[in-house]
């Protein structure tokens, strides 16, 4: 049985109606928010202090920005490209594994390209497939083999920026910090810090050829600075009576604001905000030039302004000349790809990386036929599956 419209047009027309009510809430709150925003523009020492007195009393796991030097309402203009430079991108795909099919296995794909900047040179593709197969892969969630997928895409990422001339920027698509089951204790637990080891070293890698390096998130829906603000005005001298500071997480004034949406008011086509530090506990494992900072940055055009955020470590952030030259190139890429804005070697990147449904299918029978080749058996795919792909074969006439 297909969907039952009306009942979904009954959903969607009451979805309307509490989507204004909603969206007039919302833009309330962004106001006020601005006007925090502007208030405490060039207050980063109160702003400082006030979110160590919430690490250190209430919260110690707070996630939010943390203002350096800039003030919160700067606005920094498109800087000029380099004459020349290696630009790298890395991307990555992968196949989980499926206990309804025959076999069991997991395949992470990266891809990398390499773009020279200044000259007529073409670009240059790299590709690395890993089969995960051994006994350790039926404890291996989903989650896991994602982290193993991550960190694929970095190490091809160093081991091109290795060979690559300088000046080196590299990015990825995605937040720069690693992402893990760092939570779930035991063996996950483990096989994150391990991940998150060897992810370091290839950061400082990166660092030690004095490449700038990058996390590229699209159309981000994070509220770190607007959380930034609710500390800051929860702590407020003229609110210290009537906030109860020890439920300090769960009190949200401002919940539903992005950061985003404030700073598509403040920054025009080409510039970048404010270089903010990141404060959360995941954030500490990064430490000296690893630290985590980021901007906000309007990829988009006059009439259509469009905001991502760059996540960088401290020695890019540190560094104005690396930083400018990451600002002028990601906008330079972004604008490779006309109205729809977006880094065009990311782009490439994933074309180069994703994993298609026949290959995929491939990769499964050459697996197959390998181990009864060796005279070992092969289970059939569960009935459920081989159900599943006869609809499919109905539907879309395979």
């Amino acid at each position: 049985m297909s969907v039952d419209f009306q009942q979904v047009r009954q959903q969607v027309q009451q979805l309307g109606a509490e989507a204004l009510q909603r969206q007039a809430r919302l833009e309330d709150l962004q106001a006020q928010v601005e006007d925090l925003l502007a208030q405490y523009a060039d207050r980063a020492d109160e702003l400082r202090q006030r979110v160590q007195t919430v690490v250190r009393l209430y919260d110690p796991a707070l996630r939010c920005a943390l203002p350096v030097d800039e003030p919160l309402t700067y606005r920094h203009a498109l800087p000029s490209l380099p004459p020349e430079a290696s630009i790298l991108a890395a991307d990555g795909s992968q196949i989980f594994m499926d206990r309804h099919a025959e076999v069991q296995y997991g395949l992470v794909n990266a891809g990398g390209i390499l773009m020279r900047h200044g000259t007529s040179l073409p670009p240059s593709t790299h590709v690395v497939s890993t089969l995960l197969y051994h006994e350790a892969f039926d404890r291996m969630t989903d989650a896991t083999l994602a982290l193993h997928r991550d960190l694929d895409e970095r190490r091809l990422l160093a081991e091109m920026a290795a060979q690559a001339e300088p000046p080196v920027v590299t990015f990825t698509d995605g937040p720069m910090e690693l992402w893990g089951a760092v939570n779930e204790g035991g063996e996950q637990a483990s096989q994150f810090q391990q991940s998150l080891e060897e992810y370091l070293a290839v950061l400082e890698g990166l660092q030690a050829l004095g490449a700038v390096t990058a996390g590229y998130v699209d159309k981000p829906g994070a509220d770190l600075v607007v959380r930034l603000l609710e500390v800051a005005y929860l702590l407020a001298p003229e609110n210290s009576g009537s906030v109860d500071l020890k439920q300090i997480r769960k009190l949200r004034p401002f919940q539903g604001v992005a950061d985003r949406e404030i700073y598509a008011k403040i920054l025009q086509p080409g510039e970048r905000s404010a270089v903010f530090a990141m404060q959360s506990q995941s954030a500490k494992q990064y430490e000296a030039g690893l630290a985590l900072h980021f901007f906000y940055l309007n990829v988009g055009t006059e009439q259509a302004g469009y905001l991502a955020r760059v996540e960088i470590p401290a020695w890019v952030a540190e560094d104005p000349h690396k930083l400018d030259m990451l600002h002028a190139v990601l906008i330079s890429q972004c604008r490779m790809l006309g109205p729809r804005p977006y880094p065009y070697l990311l782009h490439r990147a994933h074309e180069t990386a994703v994993v298609s449904f026949d290959e995929k299918e491939q990769v499964t029978q050459m697996v197959v036929n390998e181990l009864l080749s060796r005279g070992v058996s092969v289970p059939r795919r569960s009935y459920k599956q081989s159900a599943k792909d006869v609809g499919k074969r109905t539907r879309y006439g395979k």
